[in-house]
């Protein structure tokens, strides 16, 4: 007899909180993401005969750390423009 595996909590709230970082919840959201896809992930590896949703902590993940690149891209742009404005106005 084969037991039924349950999908991780923590997988749904990953994909969940990457979905919200994305559109209501941009900080938030993107932080709880990566956090419960990482402890998602080692639930699962730690009871892989009780649990699955190994898929869905990886979706939540790759969202977390798109949306951590995207802020880190907006950042070095931002200040890239106005350390140009700043070195056009010092001339």
């Amino acid at each position: 007899m084969s037991t039924v595996r349950q999908t991780s909590t923590l997988a749904i709230v990953s994909l969940v909180s990457g979905i919200l970082g994305w559109t209501l919840l941009p900080l938030l959201g993107t932080i709880a993401a990566i956090i419960s896809g990482h402890m998602a992930r080692g639930e699962i590896r730690r009871m892989p005969d009780r649990l699955e949703g190994d898929g869905l902590a990886v979706a939540g993940l790759i969202l977390g750390w798109v949306a951590v690149a995207f802020w880190v891209l907006g950042l070095i742009v931002l200040f890239a423009f106005f350390g140009g404005l700043f070195w056009l106005g010092s001339q």
